[in-house]
């Protein structure tokens, strides 16, 4: 392990330099693709631990489709072929053949599961209809950024069909919601939560709504998106049902989804020059225990740390570090690359004193506490620790964000040097999406109020409250 490059002069790099020194992946051989490492996978167990249990108290159940979509699946929705025609990877061979029809490895799974879904829903009474799965899509990407971008990704993606309109609304916005509180209560970021703009909304989607967090740049992450499709794939594939009036309908469809991209977010947001800062809800190592000794104190340590993590994994996910070919040095300084939120450092004076030692991650706090109360004060550290890396991460996006009824050309530089959000009003007029270019910012989202007075790019009245962003 190398030394990791300056996190306030090249962010990027730093960036790039954590996700593999603290392997959480590595380079794959094809582009922009990347091997998720165990440490990391790990990560993404524990995000989809946490999501599934809520998706399913939701009244959601799993099931998967398949990877490979007929191309004319995708055209017979005007809108989300446009969408996503510059980014889907298409087979024209299998078999040693030239096949009578290509298909396209899923960029998202829309067209394949309404396509069943036009199998199964016949009456009113086999509604709602609400399926999640967890798997990988490609879609090709120019840009690509270790879990940020990836031409292959891993994701959850949630589709519904409800009887009425009402019913397929209140499903968006009740995901959006679980997503807003899953992002700020478990990974610790704080979120803002919008709608996209028409531009902005997921191809073939009546609305799109959106979470969006600031990183430790400055600059936007979209974490996670939920959008009300209505009818319109529903027409595109003969979606039809009979109503409790006996008269044939449309269902109203959703789709909602979140992906490895809240893994890079997680580490944009709390790293710090040591590496990662992990919040503890999400961890896959909440605690570390270090044994320190020498070969006449060997067997008196291990047994006392034996102790120790008997007592302490009833609260808390642990590790014991008993490698014997790492020095304590190297050992503290891996665990903190890799983010671990609490490390316990036990040596034969600590058990003499009948003591251990704990540092804190993200603080560096160093304290002695009495074996007999560690146990029963884990899980109170650990939520201060997760409230504590909350309350850091508002800190910074308070700092850097602005609002201001100043004009586009008068806030434009600062955007373009400094990043930040910039919560402005905005008339609708699609002319400020180009203007904005050239401070390379984008608009981030739509919020619900309405406070600001004038258009950050005519100067008329503005009808939005709009945040403004450089993003990934």
């Amino acid at each position: 392990m190398t030394g990791l490059p300056s996190i306030e002069k090249d962010f990027a790099q730093w960036y790039q330099e954590v996700v593999y020194q603290a392997e959480l992946a590595d380079q794959a051989p094809v582009r922009g693709c990347i091997v998720m490492r165990p440490y990391g996978y790990a990560l993404w167990e524990e995000i989809q631990k946490y999501l599934d249990i809520k998706f399913k108290e939701t009244g959601h159940q799993n099931a998967a489709f398949p990877l490979l979509i007929p191309l004319s699946f995708l055209q017979k929705e005007a809108e989300h072929v446009e969408g996503f025609a510059p980014e889907i990877a298409v087979v024209t061979h299998a078999g040693g053949k030239k096949l009578e029809e290509p298909l396209v490895i899923r960029p998202t799974s829309e067209t394949i599961i309404h396509h069943m879904y036009a199998r199964w829903i016949r009456s009113w009474r086999d509604l709602p209809v609400k399926l999640n799965q967890w798997c990988s899509v490609v879609r090709w990407e120019m840009r690509p950024r270790p879990f940020i971008r990836t031409t292959e990704f891993w994701w959850q993606e949630g589709h519904t069909a409800h009887e009425t309109e009402a019913e397929a609304k209140q499903e968006a916005e009740q995901m959006h919601q679980l997503y807003h509180n899953f992002v700020q209560n478990i990974l610790a970021i704080p979120a803002i939560a919008g709608v996209k703009p028409e531009h902005e909304k997921f191809a073939g989607a009546d609305a799109t709504y959106t979470i969006e967090s600031m990183m430790r740049d400055g600059k936007a992450v979209q974490m996670c998106t939920s959008h009300r499709i209505s009818q319109n794939f529903a027409r595109a594939f003969d979606m039809k049902f009979q109503d409790k009036n006996g008269q044939i309908a449309y269902p109203y469809l959703t789709s909602w989804g979140c992906t490895t991209r809240l893994i890079g977010a997680m580490i944009m947001t709390h790293g710090d020059q040591k590496g990662l800062v992990l919040p503890p809800a999400i961890a896959p190592i909440q605690v570390v225990i270090i044994p320190i000794w020498k070969n006449e104190t060997k067997e008196q340590v291990f047994a006392y740390v034996n102790n120790l993590a008997n007592q302490l994994k009833q609260y808390c996910r642990i590790h014991v570090d008993t490698r014997e070919h790492e020095t304590p040095g190297a050992k503290f300084y891996e665990w903190e690359l890799k983010g671990v939120p609490l490390r316990i450092e036990v040596g034969a004076r600590d058990i003499a004193a009948n003591i251990v030692t704990m540092v804190t991650r993200h603080s560096g706090e160093k304290k002695t506490v009495d074996l007999s109360i560690c146990a029963q004060n884990i899980t109170a550290d650990l939520e201060q620790i997760q409230q504590d890396l909350f309350k850091q991460a508002q800190k910074r996006q308070d700092e850097k964000t602005i609002k201001t009824e100043a004009l586009l050309q008068e806030f434009g530089p600062e955007l373009q040097e400094k990043n930040g959000f910039f919560n402005v009003g905005w008339d609708g007029d699609p002319k400020a999406i180009d203007a904005l270019k050239q401070y390379q910012g984008t608009i981030r989202c739509v919020l619900p109020s309405n406070n600001t007075t004038r258009c950050f790019f005519s100067g008329k009245p503005s009808k939005f409250d709009i945040i403004i962003a450089k993003s990934y």
